[in-house]
C-alpha cells in the first residue's frame, strides 16, 4: 500500500509541479520586463532628459513678469510740457489678507469715497481672481486721503498704498484735439492688427486712444521691462530674484507754441470754431485751435457718465477735432484756387473783365452773386477784392472742373496730409467720375459753377486751407509738420519744391488778397494790420449750409441772426503776413458765424498779430478806429511788458 500510494503521489504532483514551474517563470519574467522598463525609464529621465525637465521644474518655480515702462513725455517748441507722468497714489486689496472683503470696503468707504458701482465692481473682481491677487480699489486720489489710508493701514488688514505713474495733461483742455489722451486696453484694441506685444495685457495698462498719443503710440509707450520672481505651487508670490528696468518712451517735442495756442483758443472761446497758424517756412503748426473741448485728464481717470452725456449733447461739438477733421464748403476762399486753375489754362488774363450783373443764367436756372446788384465790370485783382461771385461762375465755366480739381489738389486740397493725427480727413474736391461713382448722374456746368465759388461737392479742412494759403504765399509744395524732435533730436525739414506755378500767376492773386484786406473796398479792411511792415494778406468766405428759395430772394434773403443758429452760414478766413516776406499763414472757420469779414477776419487779424508782435502788439499795428477800445482793455486788465518786435522776417515765435 505504501509503494503503492507513493507512486500514486509521484503520479498526482509531477504533473502540478511541472506547471508550477511555467507559471512561476512567466511570472518572473514580466516582473524582469517591468522593472527593466521602470530601470530604462528612469535612465531615460535622469540622464538622456535631465536638461529638458530641469527646464521644465524651473518654469513652475520661477515666473517671469513684466515691467510697465514709463510712457515718453510730450512737450510744445518751448519745453512746455504737454503731456507727463505724475505720481498715481492708489489702494489695493488681497483678498486672503483682507478676511471679509466687504466689511473692509466699508472701512474703507469711511476714509476715502468708494461709489456703490465700484464697490460692485471691486466685488466682482475680488471673487473672480485668486485670493493672493492684487485689485484696485481706488486710484488717482488725493494726498491727502492717500496720507489718511498710510496712517490707518494698521488697522486694515489686506489693504495696501502704492505709487505708481499715470498720465497727466497740465493745460488740460487747450491741448485736447492736438495731444488726445490715453486710457485702459479693451478687447477692441486688443484686436486690432498692431496689438502684438505683451505689455497691453498687464491690468490697468493704458494706451493712447486719440491725436498724438494714438498716432505715436508705439514710441511713446517704450520697451517693458521684466522680473523674475519665485512662486509657489499655487502661485503665490515668495521673493523677487532678478529685475531688468524697462526702457522709457521716446520724449517728443511738438512745433506748437503754448502761449499762442492759449491765446487762439480764448479768442474762439465762445464759438464753435477752429484755427490754424502755420510756419510758411518750414511748415511747423505752431497754433491748431478747436473749441469747444473737453478734459482729456477726465478719460485717464475714467469719465463719469454726467459728463460723457454734456459732450455728447452738445451742439458745439466739443469731442470733434474740427482743424483737422472739421470739413466744410471753403466759399470764397476757394476763389485763389479758381483763378490760378484760370490762369494756368490760359482762359484769362489779369485785366480781362468780366460783367456781373447780380447773376448767371443757366438754361432755365440762375446762379447769383451774394451782392443782389451785382459788381458790374470787374478784372482779377477787383474779383477778390470784392468778392464777386459771377466772375468764379465764368472762369469755372471756361476752365472746367478737372483744371480747377488739379490746381486744388496742387494747393493740398482733397488730398492727405502726412500728420501723426489719427482723425485727419482729406476733404472733398470732386471728379466727373466721382459724381458718376457716388451719385450716379453725370456732371453738369452747374455743377462746375457751384464748385467756382467753394460751394457744391468742395469740402476743405481748416488745416488744408492754412496749407493752400501757405503755398499761394511761397511758391513752394509746403508740407505742414507737427513734430518738432524725437528724443531730443531734431526733425530735419526736407526743402520744398516748386509748385511749379508760373510766379506772374502768383503774384498776381496774392494782389488780389492783398487788395481785400488793404484797400477801402476790400471785403476785410476793417481787419487789416496798419503797419505796413507787417500788413496781411487775406480772403474772406462764407459758405452756404442751407439752400435759398426763389421765394426768399424775391422778398429778401433772410439775415443769419434772423435765423436759427444751425442754419447760419459758416464764416472763413485766410490770411499770410508780412506780406513782402510772407512768415506765416492763418485759417479760421467759424461754424454757422455769418459772414467772414464779420465773425473770422478780426480773429484771424488778431491771432496774427499775437504771432507777429508776441502778447502785446503795439497799439499803432492796430487801425485807428479801434486804438482807443485796445488801450481801455490793457489800462483795465495790464497784460506783459511788451517784447521787443525783431526785424521783418525773422522769426517771432519762439525757438
Amino acid at each position: 500500500m505504501a509503494t503503492r500510494g507513493f507512486g500514486f503521489r509521484q503520479r498526482k504532483s509531477s504533473p502540478g509541479g511541472a506547471r508550477l514551474s511555467r507559471r512561476n517563470l512567466i511570472m518572473m519574467g514580466a516582473q524582469l520586463a517591468v522593472a527593466g522598463g521602470l530601470a530604462w525609464r528612469m535612465r531615460q529621465l535622469q540622464v538622456i532628459e535631465t536638461d529638458h525637465y530641469r527646464l521644465l521644474a524651473e518654469e513652475n518655480r520661477i515666473n517671469i513678469r513684466l515691467i510697465p515702462p514709463s510712457r515718453g513725455q510730450i512737450f510744445d517748441r518751448n519745453g512746455e510740457p504737454l503731456a507727463v507722468n505724475s505720481q498715481n497714489y492708489r489702494v489695493v486689496m488681497i483678498r486672503e489678507q483682507a478676511g471679509d472683503p466687504d466689511a473692509m470696503l466699508t472701512r474703507l468707504g469711511a476714509l476715502i469715497e468708494i461709489p456703490p458701482h465700484q464697490r460692485r465692481k471691486i466685488l466682482k473682481d475680488l471673487s473672480t481672481n485668486s485670493a493672493f491677487v492684487p485689485v484696485t480699489v481706488a486710484e488717482h486720489l488725493t494726498w491727502r486721503d492717500f496720507a489718511e489710508v498710510n496712517a490707518n493701514a494698521p488697522a486694515l488688514p489686506g489693504i495696501l498704498p502704492e505709487v505708481g505713474l499715470s498720465r497727466e495733461y497740465p493745460h488740460g483742455e487747450a491741448t485736447a484735439h492736438v495731444i488726445g489722451y490715453v486710457s485702459a486696453v479693451t478687447e477692441k484694441d486688443l484686436e486690432r492688427d498692431d496689438a502684438d506685444d505683451p505689455v497691453l495685457l498687464i491690468p490697468e495698462f493704458q494706451i493712447g486712444k486719440t491725436g498724438i498719443e494714438r498716432a505715436e503710440e508705439r514710441r511713446l509707450r517704450g520697451t517693458a521691462g521684466q522680473r523674475q520672481i519665485e512662486v509657489n505651487s499655487v502661485g503665490r508670490v515668495i521673493r523677487e530674484l532678478d529685475r531688468t528696468e524697462g526702457i522709457a518712451g521716446d520724449d517728443l517735442h511738438l512745433t506748437v507754441d503754448m502761449g499762442l495756442q492759449l491765446y487762439a483758443l480764448d479768442r474762439v472761446k465762445d464759438e464753435s470754431a477752429a484755427v490754424v497758424v502755420m510756419d510758411i517756412q518750414n511748415g511747423d503748426l505752431v497754433a491748431l485751435a478747436s473749441s469747444p473741448n473737453f478734459n482729456p485728464n477726465s478719460f485717464v481717470v475714467g469719465i463719469g457718465h454726467d459728463e460723457w452725456n454734456s459732450l455728447l449733447n452738445n451742439e458745439y461739438r466739443p469731442l470733434s477735432n474740427k482743424w483737422a477733421s472739421g470739413m466744410y464748403p471753403p466759399g470764397s476762399t476757394f476763389k485763389m484756387v479758381v483763378a490760378l486753375a484760370a490762369l494756368e489754362a490760359g482762359v484769362i488774363g489779369p485785366g480781362e473783365g468780366v460783367y456781373c450783373p447780380g447773376r448767371m443764367k443757366l438754361g432755365n436756372r440762375y446762379f447769383h452773386c451774394w451782392r443782389r446788384g451785382g459788381h458790374g465790370h470787374v478784372a482779377l485783382r477787383q474779383s477778390l477784392q470784392q468778392s464777386c461771385d459771377v466772375y468764379y461762375y465764368e472762369l469755372a465755366k471756361r476752365a472746367g472742373i478737372e483744371a480747377i480739381g488739379n490746381m486744388a489738389r496742387r494747393l493740398g486740397l482733397g488730398v492727405d496730409l502726412n500728420l501723426p493725427i489719427p482723425a485727419l480727413k482729406s476733404g472733398l474736391i470732386p471728379t466727373k467720375q466721382w459724381k458718376v461713382e457716388r451719385h450716379g448722374e453725370d456732371w453738369t456746368v452747374g455743377d462746375s459753377l457751384n464748385s467756382g465759388i467753394g460751394q457744391g461737392f468742395v469740402l476743405a479742412t481748416p488745416l488744408q486751407l492754412a496749407v493752400m494759403t501757405a503755398r499761394i504765399a511761397s511758391g513752394k509744395n509746403i508740407e505742414p509738420r507737427l513734430i518738432r524732435a524725437r528724443d531730443g533730436n531734431p526733425v530735419p525739414v526736407p526743402e520744398a519744391p516748386d509748385l511749379g506755378i508760373r510766379t506772374e500767376h502768383l503774384r498776381w492773386v496774392r494782389d488780389g488778397m492783398f487788395s481785400v484786406v488793404n484797400e477801402r473796398r476790400g471785403t476785410a479792411y476793417r481787419s487789416r494790420i496798419a503797419d505796413k511792415t507787417m500788413a496781411m494778406a487775406g480772403k474772406t468766405g462764407t459758405s452756404q449750409v442751407r439752400n435759398i428759395t426763389a421765394a426768399e430772394r424775391a422778398r429778401g434773403v433772410t439775415r443769419n441772426d434772423q435765423l436759427p443758429w444751425n442754419r447760419r452760414d459758416h464764416a472763413l478766413f485766410v490770411a499770410f503776413a508780412p506780406y513782402d516776406a510772407p512768415r506765416y499763414a492763418v485759417s479760421v472757420v467759424v461754424e454757422h458765424g455769418g459772414g467772414g469779414s464779420k465773425a473770422a477776419a478780426p480773429i484771424a487779424r488778431d491771432v496774427m498779430m499775437r504771432t507777429l508782435y508776441g502778447p502785446r502788439p503795439p497799439l499803432e499795428a492796430y487801425p485807428p478806429a479801434e486804438r482807443g477800445k485796445i488801450k481801455e482793455m490793457r489800462e483795465a486788465e495790464p497784460l506783459p511788458e511788451p517784447e521787443a518786435a525783431p526785424p521783418p522776417g525773422e522769426r517771432r515765435v519762439r525757438t
